[in-house]
């Protein structure tokens, strides 16, 4: 059986979703604050991806 990937479902490459995660786990900040972060790094993300269900 193969493996699915935990990212399947979404459109950004999997190490931007695992830097943003880093990011937001590691430091205190808020989801606007890595999004600042990411796009000094060159990413074109918005704090509104990360809605909650």
């Amino acid at each position: 059986m193969t493996k699915r990937s935990p990212f399947r479902y979404f459109k950004t490459i999997p190490e931007v979703i695992l830097l943003a995660v880093m990011l937001y786990v590691r430091f205190p900040l808020s989801l606007r604050n890595v999004e600042n972060l990411l796009r000094q790094r060159g990413f074109d993300v918005s704090h509104e991806l990360t809605g909650y269900s």
